[in-house]
């Protein structure tokens, strides 16, 4: 299981807080190297890295080239850690797996997005559909449509790197 980052939680009295992200990310050079054979077992290996470090795994799925995660997130550590060690404990454990024929790598950078409680069923839904959304849209249509709707100011040459 993941092994890096400290999974001890704290708390601080009279702290209350409802935090829920959605993160997107990509295979390096967006390649097609996540596979029905077992893509399920990284959602699981994943979801561990999530809950060990205290948050809560609310929705996951992936496409060849591409993942979506819906967490809710405990203040106890910065996002930007957290990501830097699901995409590198995860990352690793394909390879030492060997679940794919090039060395496995996710791209640089993803996308997070706050939701309301309100939405976080509409999200988690999103989610799991992945494959329906991707039959009308690019995964690169889809990521300038979060972009533009969270109205987040972005440099075209930072979006996810076409497949090279």
């Amino acid at each position: 299981m993941p092994r890096r980052g400290n999974t001890k939680s704290f708390t601080v009295p009279n702290t209350y807080t409802q935090i829920h992200i959605h993160c997107i990310f990509a295979v390096k050079y967006r390649q097609a190297l996540i596979t029905k054979d077992w893509k399920e077992r990284l959602h699981q290996y994943i979801t561990g890295i999530v809950q060990n470090h205290t948050h809560k795994m609310i929705a996951i799925n992936s496409m060849p080239d591409h993942l979506h995660m819906l967490f809710g997130m405990r203040p106890t550590q910065s996002l930007s850690d957290l990501m830097r060690i699901v995409k590198g404990d995860s990352s690793e454990w394909i390879n030492k797996m060997r679940l794919t024929p090039i060395p496995f790598r996710w791209q640089e950078g993803y996308g997070a997005f706050s939701y309301e409680k309100q939405k976080i069923s509409v999200v988690a839904a999103y989610i799991a559909n992945q494959e329906l959304h991707h039959q009308k849209r690019t995964f690169l249509e889809e990521y300038r449509e979060f972009l533009a709707n969270f109205e987040i100011d972005y440099d075209e040459q930072y979006v996810f790197k076409e497949p090279e």
